[in-house]
């Protein structure tokens, strides 16, 4: 899956360019032949870089998860962007309109009048509305209207407030829970029709389910995925991806074998998270299939080594993490293994941006 372990200063994170490449386009063409737009959200690779390259494999725009991503993205030439996320206070409000004014089309969401109201007044005497798509809850249990009606309702109070469009519907579903997803849509969409509104977009996601993707006939017209560009374990484990799809792997070297069977490397909470994602242990060991990441602290990992799997002072390993989301967003650098050879530092531009 991996070349051998790069001599480099660790821990690292380290990105195949030629495999994320390859994630990008093969789901774009999943997307295409399924009459889907595809919006990838870049809360996995949070980079410029990657963000490009899906809009220029055929991605309409990009999905972000807070304003401060959205800023970084619209820094790099990014104008066609959805915020997935209820936005409040004055100066996020402020800070929101002052994107909206120098990208092409920027859209959020709401699942609340508050929300609604405060995105309204912000951009009453704005040059152009603000797109706001109504979020749905269709089993992922965070935010979101509970039902369709509520969703009908909250569309019908958008259309009608100033500064503000009604431009659809948006959901983050449980996994497996595609089915929820298109009751629930297609009868939300049908009552908005039916108050004479137009449902233009209805946005569904999850890298999790991504291969399960349709338009249902038009239902759906939109797809968000993120962890797909770099996948990770979690993925391999609901047979979503294969190693060899894992883009990213963290770089950690041993420091310490204590004991017989127990090795410590260098990469700790800090890189590798705590995120377990239901798995055993804190990451997959590339070439040690019996070795178990056991326990973190910030700064050390513990390795509890098979038969086999005979570690030392000095040895280098790869790690394919349970979730890479959250570790691009540990550094600020990753190593890019460049497609056409070499290595080259890649920032990781809106590391840190939460707000």
């Amino acid at each position: 899956m991996f070349p051998s372990p790069i001599r480099i200063e660790t821990p690292a994170l380290v990105i195949r360019e030629e495999v994320a490449l390859r994630n990008i386009e093969r789901f774009q063409w999943h997307c295409d032949d399924n009459g889907l737009n595809l919006r990838p959200h870049v809360k996995t690779h949070k980079c410029v870089h990657f963000a490009r390259a899906q809009v220029a494999a055929g991605a309409t725009g990009i999905t972000c998860q807070k304003i401060g991503e959205a800023e970084v993205m619209a820094d790099g030439g990014i104008d066609d962007i959805l915020i997935a996320y209820n936005i409040l206070g004055n100066r996020k409000l402020g800070r929101l309109r002052s994107l909206a004014e120098r990208t092409k089309a920027l859209s959020v969401v709401a699942d609340n009048d508050v929300v609604v109201d405060g995105l309204s007044k912000e951009f009453e005497t704005a040059s152009r509305p603000l797109t706001v798509l109504v979020e749905c809850d269709t089993g992922g249990r965070r935010c979101g209207a509970q039902t369709p009606e509520r969703a009908i309702t909250l569309a019908r109070r958008i259309a009608t407030l100033p500064g503000i469009q009604f431009g659809g519907l948006m959901t983050y579903p449980a996994v497996g829970g595609q089915r929820d997803v298109l009751g629930f849509m297609t009868l939300a969409k049908a009552g908005i029709e039916a108050c004479g509104l137009a449902c233009s977009a209805v946005s569904s996601g999850g890298s999790p389910d991504m291969w399960h993707a349709r338009s249902h006939d038009g239902t759906i017209t939109e797809y968000r995925a993120g962890t797909y560009v770099f996948n990770d374990r979690s993925l391999v484990e609901r047979a979503t991806c294969a190693w060899e799809d894992c883009a990213g792997r963290i770089v950690a070297t041993v420091v310490s074998v204590p004991s017989e069977g127990r090795a410590i490397i260098d990469a700790g909470s800090k890189i590798l998270t705590t995120d377990l994602l239901g798995l055993e242990g804190f990451g997959h060991l590339v070439g040690h299939p019996q070795a178990r990441i056991t326990g973190l602290s910030e700064e050390h990992g513990i390795v509890r080594c098979g038969p086999g799997d005979r570690l030392e002072v000095g040895d280098q390993v790869n790690i394919v993490p349970n979730h890479i989301c959250v570790v691009t967003n540990m550094v600020d650098n990753a190593w890019l293994e460049r497609t056409a050879g070499g290595m080259s530092v890649l920032t990781i531009d809106a590391r840190g941006k939460l707000c």
